[in-house]
């Protein structure tokens, strides 16, 4: 039984780092989002402000969203490049909204029984 000891305490704590908002560094994909970007007035302090307004939405709403898809929408947030807010937060609200369609309206076309 002690050698499950370590087992469960480092369980306890990967269940508890999942329940909170991944922190990212904002300053970063900004950066790369201003310099690349060919929109009018979008600078990289208009980015921070819509990063830093959705980390706290997805700080307010995170216990709202399934826990499978806050594991792939922080992946995706991740890949291909610096993690933004405003992607995993359209990455929930979308995987959310999707499972309130009825069945008819999904990709299958037809009605689940």
């Amino acid at each position: 039984m002690p050698a499950f000891l370590p087992v469960l305490v480092a369980g306890s704590y990967l269940v508890l780092a999942a329940d909170q908002v991944p922190k990212f560094d904002s300053d970063a994909s900004c950066h790369a989002a201003a310099a690349a970007s060919t929109v009018i007035n979008r600078n990289e302090d208009i980015c921070k402000k819509d990063e830093s307004d959705a980390r706290a939405k997805l700080e307010q709403q995170w216990g709202q969203f399934a826990p499978a898809d806050k594991v792939r929408c922080v992946s995706l947030s991740r890949t291909g490049g610096s993690p933004s807010y405003v992607e995993m937060l359209t990455c929930l609200e979308m995987a959310a909204a999707a499972k309130k369609l009825p069945a008819a309206d999904k990709l299958t076309g037809s009605k689940m029984k």
